[in-house]
């Protein structure tokens, strides 16, 4: 198994109790993204798992429908990933990305953890549930936004930046970058 193999499983574990959790009544529930229910949310990571492999040509598919089954379409799409990155060839199947020659697996390394790690956030918070992060995924993500900088900012993506503390939490000082109000 790859590092991204394990830490996919790791961030989709976390996000798994976030999505057990979520109440049935609340899946309408204002999310943190402006325009987003707590159900969008889902709906949009779900929509990743499916889209980001076919960047590299592969296929992933997937038959339930978040609106009838929340959790069993999250497990669905989380096993059909996993299943990916445990496979090398396809986890390691190259492709142009917008940022150069990559893999599939590097792809869901650097944008589906990240969604994981953020969007696990934004259920917990729209959810009223424990919204503490791992702290090693925490700081590997907020360099990476960093890096990134002002190129994150599209309609859709994150938002103007939240002013906090600087000596605010990096936990904080990262949702306050991609324009959450921690």
């Amino acid at each position: 198994m790859s590092e991204t193999s394990e830490r996919y499983r790791t961030l989709a574990a976390e996000f798994t109790r976030r999505v057990e959790a979520v109440p049935a009544d609340t899946w309408a529930t204002q999310s943190p993204c402006e325009g987003w229910t707590t159900l969008d949310v889902l709906r949009h990571v779900i929509d990743l798992h499916r889209d980001i492999p076919s960047w590299a040509g592969l296929t992933v598919t997937l038959a339930k429908v978040v609106d009838d089954n929340p959790l069993g379409a999250w497990l669905e799409a989380r096993d059909a990933l996993q299943a990916l990155l445990d496979d090398p060839q396809r986890a390691r199947r190259e492709y142009d990305g917008m940022f150069g020659r990559t893999t599939a697996e590097a792809t869901i390394d650097r944008f589906l953890c990240f969604d994981l790690l953020v969007h696990g956030w934004d259920i917990a918070r729209a959810t009223g549930q424990d919204e503490r992060l791992p702290a090693e995924e925490v700081t590997r993500v907020y360099a990476d936004v960093l890096a990134l900088g002002d190129n994150i900012r599209h309609k859709g993506v994150c938002g103007p930046e939240v002013r906090i503390a600087d000596d605010a939490p990096e936990q904080d000082r990262l949702l306050a970058f991609l324009g959450r109000n921690p």
